[in-house]
């Protein structure tokens, strides 16, 4: 595939953030973008609603049918998936990002926390997957994407924030076995996972505000290397724990400044890439 013209994608988490940016940069072929998100009223601490990201959708050249849904909640799930069915005719492309972090030890996690983000991260990725599955077998080149980490059995991974870690890892189990059970159907399932932090509204609320957000990459990065992913053939790119500039440097890309207004080398790292994956020279040049 060399473009998502006409291709329609459910997008999980989409108001803001990565889910907006691979949103946006499929609409600039004329992708159609079911938006699935929570936040439909404005909210104090995090920008966009579902509405204003169809704006976006719109603006960018795609189609954009925004859903309230709640990923926790079957219903809602299946009735944002048969909405988009009926718009757009079918679903082509699986984006699970919608995800919950909280970076606390055990005894610092109460368990309606360690229920949320293991409901919206690790079942919610499996719900989305399974009510999207039977619309995907009927595509020809279907995808499901995960926004979740190679799995890297480190112990450092999951010391400081045990929890957080076994809700993402749980994203990326449905990665490793949804590849290789749908594998004869032709179904990629891979994930992707950024190097560095992203300058995203949770990384900001998350992990040290607009400190950390200077030094890190642009939402971009992502939707341009999901792009690479969504547009290759599903029946020879599956079962990938793939790292964005890694990805997108073998795919011709050579300067990564556009991502960012620092250098590499000043950069944050993000969580869980592991040590023997090391950053393109591309990259560390730009």
């Amino acid at each position: 595939m060399s473009t998502l013209k006409n291709k329609t994608l459910f997008v999980s988490g989409a108001s803001r953030g990565i889910g907006l940016a691979i949103a946006k940069r499929a609409a600039e072929d004329g992708a159609n973008i079911i938006l699935a998100a929570k936040t439909a009223e404005p909210h104090p601490k995090l920008p966009g609603t579902i509405y204003t990201a169809a704006e976006e959708i719109v603006e960018a050249g795609g189609q954009a049918l925004p859903v309230i849904c709640d990923i926790r909640d079957e219903e809602n799930v299946r009735n944002a998936v048969n909405k988009g069915v009926e718009r757009f005719g079918g679903i082509d492309i699986c984006i699970n990002n919608a995800s919950a972090i909280q970076l606390t030890g055990t005894l610092q996690t109460d368990m309606k926390r360690y229920d949320l983000m293991n409901q919206i991260n690790a079942r919610g990725t499996f719900l989305v997957s399974k009510v999207c599955l039977p619309h995907l077998l009927k595509s020809e080149n279907p995808h499901i994407l995960n926004l979740s980490p190679p799995l890297d059995m480190s112990p450092k991974w999951f010391g400081p924030h045990v929890a957080y870690t076994m809700a993402k890892f749980g994203m990326s189990l449905c990665v490793l076995g949804m590849a290789e059970e749908f594998k004869e159907e032709g179904v990629a399932v891979n994930a992707l996972w950024p190097r560095t932090a992203i300058a995203t509204a949770a990384i900001k609320n998350a992990l040290g505000g607009d400190e950390v957000m200077n030094i890190s990459r642009s939402p971009e990065i992502m939707g341009d290397a999901a792009y690479v992913i969504l547009t290759k053939n599903s029946k020879e790119f599956t079962g990938n724990f793939c790292i964005d500039d890694n990805l997108l440097a073998d795919n011709g890309v050579t300067d990564f400044s556009k991502y960012a207004e620092v250098p590499f080398n000043q950069l944050a790292p993000d969580f869980f890439v592991p040590d023997d994956i090391e950053a393109p020279d591309s990259a560390k040049n730009s």
